[in-house]
């Protein structure tokens, strides 16, 4: 995985970072294999606070960019819009997945 651009936005807490990704011989990335290595090009990030927001991956070619997006504390991604929140729930570790369980319980009943 390459960096294309890295900014650093202090208004919303966040690092903001363009990537592209030659996969050659392998297949397309899943949203958790990018979120890993977005990690892992940013030392010191919170898994819990990395969001995908594009992940592109073009016909007949082993080429995915994308835009991530590393939030410094949980707080600060409240800016992000619920859809985003439910697609990266599953990859959450800690509280996410319980609350969700707990409220489907609930509904059933």
């Amino acid at each position: 995985m390459e960096i294309v651009s890295r900014k650093e936005n202090k208004l919303l807490n966040r690092v903001e970072i363009n990537f592209r990704w030659q996969h050659i011989g392998q297949s397309t990335p899943s949203r958790k294999a990018v979120m890993d290595l977005v990690k892992t090009l940013e030392p010191g990030s919170n898994p819990d606070c990395i969001v995908v927001k594009e992940c592109n991956t073009r016909f007949g070619q082993p080429l995915t960019t994308g835009k991530a997006f590393i939030y410094g504390d949980s707080a600060s991604m409240t800016v992000e819009p619920e859809f985003i929140h439910k697609r990266h729930e599953q990859f959450r570790s800690g509280k996410a997945p319980e609350e969700g369980a707990t409220a489907d319980e609930g509904g059933d009943q």
